[in-house]
């Protein structure tokens, strides 16, 4: 297969994965507003926002590694520096922007939250606390990019 057409299927393959992602967004805030109600229903408010921003963004990450090895992309002609594939670093940027997205959304959602407003720590998380959950967040995407790219060194 010429490198053109490689080079083409993988460009359409991220494509996809951008259209996966668009469509997963709204997703994303529903299955986070369900796990919030299922908390407070079980008075299970405490650390609430921490941990379902965390599951809700794991079970994404790793339905997106399921995803991105449905795609076609085709890494044998991609050049490999100090073990990262040239192929994950065109393939992560369609990702940009979609925690700060995610974070606002979810903060928005409890700062208008009635049932959390007896508990300031959740109904406005401050600083410190989402930077706690950013730290978080970073270690499930460090994990997702690991593993995007061992499959891309892989199907080289």
């Amino acid at each position: 297969m010429s490198m053109m057409i490689i080079d083409q299927k993988n460009t359409d393959s991220i494509n996809q994965l951008n259209q996966y992602i668009v469509q997963r967004k709204p997703l994303l805030k529903k299955h986070y507003e369900h796990l919030l109600a299922q908390d407070l229903s079980q008075q299970q408010w405490e650390g609430c926002f921490q941990r379902n921003v965390l599951l809700v963004l794991q079970q994404f990450y790793d339905d997106g590694l399921v995803y991105v090895k449905s795609l076609p992309f085709d890494s044998s002609t991609s050049p490999v520096n100090q073990g990262l594939s040239e192929l994950t670093k065109r393939m992560l940027p369609v990702f940009d922007g979609f925690i700060d997205e995610f974070l606002l959304v979810v903060v928005d959602k409890h700062r208008t939250s009635c049932a959390l407003s007896n508990f300031p720590g959740e109904h406005k998380p401050d600083k410190a606390y989402v930077n706690e959950v950013r730290h978080d967040i970073a270690e499930l995407w460090q994990n997702f990019a690991i593993h995007v790219n061992t499959y891309f060194l892989e199907c080289g």
